[in-house]
């Protein structure tokens, strides 16, 4: 008994082992949005686990939003806040390099993307207050950028008119990214473009155009911004 060595036993990966068995046994028995979740005795026994644990589990599961608890009802599905969720992740001074790159693509990946949203929804009182934005932006032959609080003002604009709340929920959580990355030295400094595409073209496009030709003159646009990203060849 003298050499005998006991290894203690892993808590926490048995608990993240049960609160993803929790989610999975959730969605077998297809409870949605409002539907009472079994007690703990029950979700316990199904798991071949003690109660301990599986309160543990689901007390992760409130923090995620995914469950919470009713009166008379006991712990119910409920819509999380993904968002939320998302926000407390999402600051640029703990994200890598990579990650913070890759962030910076999607944002202009759903800029050239939402064409088709913005077509099926914009207004002529939409297109009057994009006009105000951008009627003292410089000549697009200048190859000069927006100022910064007006390219803000352009692009929020253009994610309200695509009348898509998560889309401009998801749009708000990415700019501060977007212009971290912007000042800093993670990607290469902005040059002028050899193609020029102005807001107020964009403007054009999508008052008398197509969402295939608003889709490639964003992609212009935004072109100055993909060159940036490029990966330097290492020494």
């Amino acid at each position: 008994m003298e050499n005998e060595v006991f290894t203690s036993i892993n808590n926490q990966s048995l608990v993240d082992r049960v609160e993803a068995n929790l989610i999975d046994l959730l969605h077998q028995r297809k409870l949605k949005v409002g539907d009472t979740i079994p007690k703990e005795l029950e979700l316990a026994s199904a798991l071949g686990v003690s109660r301990t644990v599986v309160r543990e589990a689901l007390m992760r599961l409130r923090m995620m939003g995914l469950i919470d608890s009713k009166k008379k009802k006991g712990s119910v599905i409920t819509n999380p806040d993904i968002f939320g969720n998302l926000a407390k992740s999402l600051n640029p001074y703990v994200l890598s390099e990579d990650t913070l790159k890759e962030i910076f693509e999607i944002r202009l990946i759903l800029e050239i993307g939402m064409a088709d949203l913005l077509f099926k929804h914009v207004t002529p009182d939409d297109i009057k207050e994009l006009k105000a934005i951008v009627k003292n932006e410089p000549a697009s032959t200048s190859g000069e950028k927006f100022e910064a609080a007006y390219e803000i003002q352009f692009h929020g604009k253009l994610y309200q008119i695509s009348k898509n709340e998560t889309l401009i929920k998801f749009q708000k959580l990415l700019l501060p990214i977007f212009d971290f990355v912007n000042k800093s030295d993670i990607i290469e400094p902005a040059k002028n473009p050899k193609k020029f595409v102005s807001h107020k073209q964009l403007i054009g496009i999508l008052e008398k155009g197509t969402p295939e030709e608003f889709r490639n003159g964003m992609r212009v646009h935004l072109s100055s911004h993909f060159a940036r990203l490029e990966r330097k060849e290492p020494v």
